[in-house]
């Protein structure tokens, strides 16, 4: 997958997750976001666009270097917590997809990391 696509998907889940939590949380509809939300969706691709380490790391909660500022960290976090399990019926394709790929980029890291051990060792 090029960096783009990944860009562009991990785009999609974000919005789509802060949809939610806006339409839930700040009544809006369609698509609609409110000012605060609005800006952290902004905030959020802005960070994607620029990350440099997009072609080794699928989601940013993987990521050694984290380059959101607190404030917005913290409302990203908030977001993700109430939208995930949301998504299920929202976006249930969306959602399987997610959460697979986690794993799968989970299980990438961690064997990344035991030849990594095992290189030192020797």
């Amino acid at each position: 997958m090029t960096i783009e696509k990944k860009r562009e998907r991990e785009k999609k889940v974000v919005e789509e997750m802060i949809r939610i939590y806006c339409h839930k949380k700040h009544h809006t509809k369609g698509k609609e976001l409110c000012p605060e939300c609005r800006e952290l969706k902004d905030y959020a691709f802005h960070r994607s666009d620029v990350c440099p380490f997009m072609k080794e790391k699928t989601f940013c909660s993987n990521c050694k270097v984290h380059c959101y500022m607190p404030k917005m960290k913290e409302k990203i976090r908030e977001v993700m917590r109430f939208s995930g399990p949301r998504m299920l019926f929202h976006r249930p394709i969306m959602a399987i997809h997610h959460v697979l790929s986690m794993k799968a980029e989970k299980r990438r890291i961690a064997k990344k990391e035991r030849q990594k051990g095992q290189e030192t060792k020797a």
